[in-house]
């Protein structure tokens, strides 16, 4: 960060330079920008800047300036229907819709900041000119500087496009959502026909609010547990087991090793949403898994042993508290175990053999030396990628939600911020969105989201792949 404001502190200082001991090329590029160009005789590149300002200014000032202008607000006149008298119909009124004045401001925003950006590299960059001409250098014609996008710049080329997408998709969304959080943007407050507004972080605070009408606090300490706990465990079960079952599979006594690499593979080749459907209605109240426990005895088995009321018709695999999150986690293992069998078996392979042959030479068990060898290269190496499955975990959507869609809480608190035992925070961020239209409580669920997976991965990753650890394995 110190380096950042240290790099712009110079960019700045360079621009004030130019601007001192520019020449009136260099002046008049402060007003129109394609001037200091045209000054060294480069007519093509001159004549794109002017278009290229001409262009920003009056899209900024026709389509972007209108909404900027109200980006404080975000919107004063409610929509309305007018009768006409004259054509005796009903009209709708100049109305301001919310949420394209938010999103457009952003956008204008952006444009402002890229453009400013643009304005004071082209200053520097016709100084430059200027110097390279009082030292009698060589300046580069436009065919010339095209053709330096295809050999020195090629790397600027092949950016420029994926930059502007990551731009489009992903940098401004996340800022609406961000902007989102300080809004009262709701079921009740829904563009066009309604406004919202902002609220500063009255969100966050109702997010870790309790009352008898407010639950968001309870719920949210409720979830977030649930979010981590089910994280560790799925992403350490499913390494563990796809160790040991890689481990299994390629042991020297292990029969027909390639049938049951296949078998378990193929679980990996059928799409995951299927298999998670079908396992759902499997393991449901009514499903042939609950049809076998109780014609095997099973069901009575736990009746008697006290984990079920005698009363109860069924084990609730899937619709109970404790019950939910233990076959969720089964369920995971079963999807999750035979990729990281893979991942585990080319890692195996890969283990240098000089280690585990002076392990034996020492006497070393065979447990020993998977605990002393096997698993601390496996770690290493797969550091990234558990830090990666940590992170995926806490936003997995498809197993709790194809799982789960149909569970029915009991706990009123739960149900009154409209989430329920087993959801994850993108799953109870996914249902206040797309059931209750809570915009702006799932904004703030989206935000706190984001911080706890950077706080991890940046905790993490410090802390197991730093050091000098690639000395052990060369």
């Amino acid at each position: 960060m110190k380096n950042f404001f240290k790099k712009r502190a110079a960019s700045l200082k360079e621009f004030g330079s130019a601007v001192k001991n520019g020449d009136i090329w260099v002046k008049l590029s402060l007003l129109i920008m394609g001037m200091g160009y045209f000054g060294r005789k480069q007519i093509l590149k001159g004549i794109l800047m002017i278009l290229l300002e001409v262009g920003v200014i009056v899209s900024f000032v026709s389509v972007f300036l209108p909404y900027m202008s109200k980006l404080s607000t975000l919107g004063t006149v409610q929509r309305e229907m007018i009768f006409d008298p004259l054509t005796m119909s009903e009209t709708v009124n100049d109305y301001d819709n919310s949420l394209l004045i938010l999103l457009y401001g952003i956008i204008g925003i952006l444009i402002i900041i890229a453009f400013i950006a643009l304005y004071i590299g082209n200053i520097k960059t016709v100084y430059r000119l200027q110097e390279m001409k009082k030292n009698g250098e060589h300046i580069n014609s436009f065919k010339e500087d095209l053709m330096s996008f295809k050999n020195d710049k090629f790397h600027i080329t092949l950016l420029t496009i994926p930059a502007i997408g990551v731009i489009i998709i992903n940098v401004i969304p996340i800022l609406f959502m961000i902007c989102i959080a300080f809004t009262n943007y709701d079921e009740t407050h829904q563009p066009p026909a309604y406004l919202f507004t902002w609220v500063g972080i009255k969100n966050f605070v109702r997010l870790f609010t309790n009352s008898q009408t407010l639950t968001f606090g309870y719920t949210f300490v409720r979830v977030l547990a649930w979010t981590l706990i089910w994280a560790i465990l799925a992403t350490a079960t499913t390494f563990i087991g796809g160790i040991l079952l890689a481990q299994f599979i390629n042991h020297e006594h292990t029969m027909a090793k390639g049938l049951w690499r296949t078998l378990f593979v193929i679980t990996i080749g059928i799409p995951q949403f299927v298999t998670l459907l079908l396992v759902g209605k499997m393991f449901g109240d009514y499903g042939i898994v609950n049809t076998i426990c109780e014609n095997v005895g099973i069901l009575d088995f736990f009746k008697h042993i006290g984990l079920l009321k005698q009363s109860a018709g069924y084990i609730p695999f899937l619709s109970q508290p404790g019950w939910a999150h233990v076959t969720i986690i089964l369920v995971n293992i079963w999807v999750g175990v035979p990729y990281q069998m893979l991942v585990a078996t080319g890692i195996l392979m890969n283990i240098p053999s000089d280690q585990i042959e002076s392990a034996k030479i020492d006497g070393a068990t065979k447990f020993q030396t998977f605990w002393k060898i096997t698993m601390p290269y496996v770690l290493f190496i797969t550091g990234p990628s558990l830090i990666q499955s940590v992170i995926q975990n806490i936003n997995n959507f498809n197993v709790i939600y194809l799982l789960t869609h149909t569970y029915k809480t009991t706990n009123m608190a739960l149900a009154n911020s409209n989430a329920n035992e087993v959801d994850l925070l993108i799953t109870w961020l996914f249902r206040l969105t797309n059931e209750y239209s809570n915009f702006k409580m799932a904004s703030v669920i989206g935000i706190i989201t984001f911080l706890i997976s950077a706080a991890l991965s940046l905790l993490t990753f410090s802390r197991m792949i730093g050091g000098d650890k690639e000395e052990v394995y060369r």
